[in-house]
C-alpha cells in the first residue's frame, strides 16, 4: 500500500459563523470516527496533519488556533481532536489543503501518494482538497463518517462527486486502512 498520511481539515474552529448550529450537529455525529482515525494513525505510524483555516488571523499559529477553538462555545468538539505536539500543523486561507500552503511540498517530502481527508465542511474544504489531491495525483478516501457537514444533502452529492469523479475510497471510518 502506498505510504499514506491522516489530514485532519479545519477542526480548530470556534464555531462562531453563520453556519455553526448545523455544522456543530454534525461534528458531534463525526467525533468519535475522527478521534478514532487520529489514534489509529499515531498507533501505526502513520503522518497525521493538521491543516487549519487561519479565519483571517494572519498572525496566528497552531497554539494560537487551538487556543482560540478550545475558549469557543463548543470546547467538547475540540479537545478529543486536538493536535499532539508532534502532530504536523500547517495554516490555510481558504477553501482546499493545498491552495498556498506548504502541504504539497511537506507530502513529498514524507513520501506520501496517499491522504486520508477527515474533518469538516464535506461540501466545502473536504470536496476542493479531494480534488486538489487528485489533480496532484494522490490517492484519496474520504471516511463518510468522519467528514461533517452543513448540509446534508450537499455532503452526500460531494461525497458522491469525489467517488465517481476523483477516483477518492469512500468509506466508513473504521473501514479505513493505513
Amino acid at each position: 500500500m502506498a505510504a499514506t498520511a491522516l489530514i485532519v481539515v479545519d477542526m480548530l474552529n470556534a464555531y462562531e459563523h453563520p453556519d455553526a448550529d448545523a455544522l456543530t450537529e454534525s461534528v458531534e455525529r463525526c467525533l468519535a470516527p475522527m478521534a478514532d482515525l487520529i489514534a489509529r494513525a499515531k498507533d501505526e505510524g502513520v503522518p497525521t496533519i493538521y491543516v487549519n483555516d487561519n479565519f483571517g488571523a494572519w498572525t496566528s499559529d497552531r497554539h494560537a488556533l487551538l487556543e482560540t477553538a478550545l475558549a469557543g462555545r463548543h470546547r467538547d468538539l475540540v479537545e478529543p481532536i486536538a493536535p499532539a505536539e508532534e502532530a504536523l500543523f500547517v495554516v490555510k486561507a481558504r477553501h482546499s489543503i493545498f491552495f498556498q500552503t506548504p502541504l504539497e511540498y511537506l507530502l513529498g517530502q514524507e513520501e506520501v501518494e496517499r491522504v486520508v481527508l477527515t474533518g469538516q465542511v464535506t461540501e466545502q474544504c473536504i470536496l476542493y482538497s479531494a480534488l486538489d489531491a487528485y489533480i496532484r495525483h494522490l490517492q484519496v478516501v474520504v471516511p463518510r463518517d468522519a467528514v461533517a457537514h452543513i448540509h446534508e444533502h450537499l455532503a452526500e452529492a460531494s461525497l458522491e462527486l469525489m467517488g465517481r469523479n476523483m477516483d477518492a475510497e469512500v468509506v466508513a471510518g473504521a473501514e479505513v486502512r493505513f
